[in-house]
């Protein structure tokens, strides 16, 4: 090969000492205290929610095979998968920039020249065939446009991944909320049809005694209206499990029918993780996928501000070929055949009616837009690890107090239908105690469900979701979202 045509090939080791004109990326100050409200600030043991997987956390087997269900049949889940593989793709086209593309060629021209035309004066018909290798239109990247353009593709890619890690972590997070929603409506269904069962035998003890003379028509149509209003509820809440199963079918990807899975266990059975510690603020920067996708949008931004002022710089491209070429077939490869072409260019800007400046200042703002999408991101991180560490104790506490609150109730029942049958109390009073207990069942089981959520909103907003304790190993490996 000519020297004069390895000479520009050689340029490309200049790319390697190339200087970037993007600024230096620096990361933001997380806006947010340094300590959560309370005073939780601190780890315990070293455990942190992040290191705790998925299976460990649902401990309820027929949960684990719902959240595995929906891991390899969810659509959105499957869409940020895809999502992923497009950014690779993008990365892998711009990333082939810094690198010149090598083709072959080959060609054959026949062509006749009239006698008219010809330096012989008669009529001429020539061919001409040609193979060779050839580069085209190489850029030098001395100023670092090329450079700083797949740094921003790299840093997309790297942001998508995040993005699909964080879709892996609220899909985990939904499922196992949309299951405690459908199991509180079926808990309160079975209460409620419980409740209306023991009102229609209360409405026949009534009427008996209204037949006998010994109850009024008041009573009557008192224990009416209770058969009625739990006909009422059982109704309600048919239609509400009803949803709730179509809302979890949605997250899993497939039908719940089709699905062979474990007997349902009460909510009071359920096991979830509910001690996790809260860790720090700072933590959240490396144990959320929505904050690191976040920083890594900032820094393809702060990249695309360096190609923006490389445009102002010139741009020089390299085009060169070298083959052989012969007027017969046979001669092509012979002594003397040989050929080759080199044009470099350089193109300097001088008027474009402001078209760099502007790119130049849409870079900077968009940088400044990464900027605050990433400190909003770490706000609300913030604010939810917060408000999951206000509700988990309240919450104790809630149940505790709802539980007592539930027996106090059945107490009350039972005195009123002792007073009501020895005739010191009207049946008022024992209607009064069987809504209140219907409605202190019906909040236990409300609460029971909002202090298994809670667990499940802090482990998310703690950046957990994405690990599996292999069983056989004890290692953690990270499920792969495809």
């Amino acid at each position: 090969m000519p020297r004069s045509f390895v000479i520009p090939v050689l340029l490309l080791g200049l790319l390697s000492g190339c200087a970037s004109l993007a600024p230096e990326y620096q990361r933001p100050e997380a806006p947010v205290p340094a300590s959560y409200p309370g005073g939780q600030a601190g780890a315990v043991a070293g455990i942190r929610a992040v290191d705790i997987g998925w299976r460990e956390f649902f401990q309820d087997p027929r949960l684990q095979a719902l959240i595995e269900t929906a891991l390899e049949h969810n659509r959105d889940l499957r869409s940020a998968v895809l999502n992923i593989e497009a950014a690779r793709a993008a990365y892998n086209i711009q990333s082939a920039e810094r690198l010149p593309s090598l083709d072959a060629q080959g060609s054959f021209s026949r062509g006749r020249t009239p006698a008219t035309l010809s330096p012989t004066g008669q009529d001429r018909t020539t061919s001409q065939y040609q193979v060779g290798l050839g580069i085209a239109a190489f850029e030098l990247d001395f100023f670092g446009r090329v450079s700083s353009l797949s740094e921003a593709a790299l840093a997309e890619f790297l942001a998508t991944e995040e993005a699909a890690r964080a879709a892996q972590i609220s899909l985990v997070a939904e499922v196992g909320r949309a299951y405690l929603a459908e199991r509180a409506f079926a808990e309160q269904l079975e209460l409620a049809r419980q409740t209306l069962a023991a009102r229609e035998d209360s409405l026949r003890l009534v009427r008996q005694r209204f037949e006998a003379g010994a109850a009024s028509a008041l009573e009557l149509w008192q224990a009416e209206t209770l058969v009625e209003s739990a006909r009422v509820s059982v109704a309600a809440l048919e239609r509400q499990q009803a949803q709730a199963g179509n809302a979890l079918a949605l997250l899993v990807g497939a039908p719940l029918a089709q699905l062979e899975l474990p007997a349902p266990l009460p909510l009071s059975q359920l096991s979830v993780l509910t001690d996790i510690p809260p860790g720090l603020p700072s933590e959240l920067l490396v144990q959320r996928p929505d904050i690191r996708a976040a920083e890594q949008r900032l820094i393809s931004a702060n990249a695309n501000i360096g190609a923006a002022r490389a445009a102002f710089f010139p741009r020089i491209t390299l085009t060169g070929t070298v083959g052989t070429a012969s007027t017969e077939l046979s001669d092509l490869f012979g002594s003397g055949s040989g050929l080759w072409s080199f044009m470099p260019q350089i193109t300097v800007p001088i008027f474009n009616s402001g078209r760099n400046r502007a790119a130049l200042a849409l870079a900077e703002v968009r940088r400044h837009q990464a900027v605050a999408d990433y400190e909003r991101t770490i706000q609300q991180a913030f604010r939810e690890v917060a408000d999951a560490l206000v509700a988990r104790a309240s919450l104790e506490r809630q149940l505790a107090a709802q539980e007592r609150l539930l027996a106090a109730q059945r107490e009350r029942l039972r005195l009123a239908q002792q007073r009501y049958e020895s005739g010191v109390a009207d049946y008022l009073e024992v209607l009064d105690a069987q809504r209140e207990l219907f409605a202190a069942e019906q909040a236990l089981v409300e609460t029971r469900q909002l202090r298994l959520q809670n667990a499940i909103d802090f482990y998310r907003a703690a950046g957990g979701g994405l690990l599996e304790r292999s069983a056989e190993s004890g290692r953690m490996s990270e499920t792969d979202a495809g």
